[in-house]
C-alpha cells in the first residue's frame, strides 16, 4: 500500500514531526531519505529489503563498497543513502578524532563497537596513539572469513612506524555477536606485543566486539 493511504499519524514524516525521530523503526528513517518507492512497493518496504540485504542497520553503515541491489533504488536515490552513510561514518570518526586522548578503556570501546560490530566477517583494527597516549590514527587493517582474518605482525610494525606511534590499541569483531576472547586471540595478543616490543612500542589493550558489547583483554588480565 503506498504510504499516502497510511492513516496520516503513521505515516513516516508525519510521525517523525509528532513523535520525533526516535519513535521511527529503521526502515521508516531510511524511507525518509529513499522519497518514493517503486511500483508495489512503497518506500518503507524498499527500506527493509536494504536492510535485510545488508544484514541490519550496523553493516549498512559500515558499507563501503556497492549497495546491494533493490529493485526501484536509482542512482539518485543511493547517491542520497551513500551521503548519509558517509555523514554517519564520519560523525562516528570524530568521537575519536586526531589529538584526542585516552585515559581509560570505555574512552575507546564505545567508538569500537561502533565501528566494527555490525561487520559479518572478521575485521582487525588498530588505535595508534603517541606518548601522551592521544590518538593519532585509526586503521582497519586486515578483513577475513565469517570466522576469521589473518593478522600479519610485520605489517603492524610497519603501520606503527608509519604513524610513529609509541602505543597501540588493537580490537577485533566476533560476527557471532559473543566478545568472549578466543585462545586464538590470546595467541595473537601476545605475537603482536612481542612484535611491538622490538620497535618500542606499548600495546595498551585489545578489544573484542560483540553485538553492542566488548570485552577488554587488559581489563581480563589477557596483557
Amino acid at each position: 500500500m503506498p504510504i499516502s493511504q497510511w492513516p496520516v499519524q503513521e505515516r513516516p514524516r508525519e510521525k517523525l514531526l509528532s513523535r520525533g525521530a526516535r519513535q521511527l523503526s529503521d526502515a521508516e528513517l531510511l524511507a525518509l531519505f529513499i522519497g518514493t518507492g517503486s511500483r508495489g512497493r512503497n518506500a518503507v518496504e524498499l527500506g527493509q529489503e536494504l536492510l535485510a540485504g545488508c544484514g541490519g542497520l550496523a553493516a549498512l553503515l559500515n558499507t563501503e563498497s556497492e549497495l546491494p541491489r533493490v529493485r526501484g533504488l536509482g542512482t539518485a536515490k543511493q547517491c542520497r543513502l551513500k551521503a548519509i552513510i558517509e555523514l554517519a561514518r564520519r560523525a562516528s570518526e570524530s568521537a575519536l578524532c586526531r589529538g584526542t586522548g585516552l585515559r581509560n578503556p570505555g574512552d575507546s570501546a564505545q567508538f569500537l563497537e561502533e565501528r566494527l560490530a555490525g561487520y559479518p566477517y572478521e575485521v582487525f583494527a588498530a588505535i595508534f596513539l603517541d606518548n601522551r597516549h592521544r590518538v593519532l590514527a585509526f586503521e582497519e587493517m586486515f578483513r577475513g572469513t565469517i570466522d576469521s582474518a589473518s593478522v600479519h605482525p610485520r605489517e603492524v610494525v610497519r603501520a606503527c612506524i608509519r604513524h610513529n606511534a609509541a602505543a597501540v590499541i588493537f580490537a577485533h569483531n566476533h560476527p557471532s555477536g559473543v566478545p568472549e576472547p578466543s585462545e586464538a586471540d590470546r595467541a595473537i595478543t601476545a605475537e603482536l606485543t612481542r612484535a611491538m616490543s622490538l620497535i618500542g612500542v606499548r600495546v595498551l589493550d585489545h578489544f573484542v566486539v560483540g553485538a553492542g558489547c566488548s570485552v577488554s583483554l587488559a581489563e581480563r588480565g589477557m596483557l
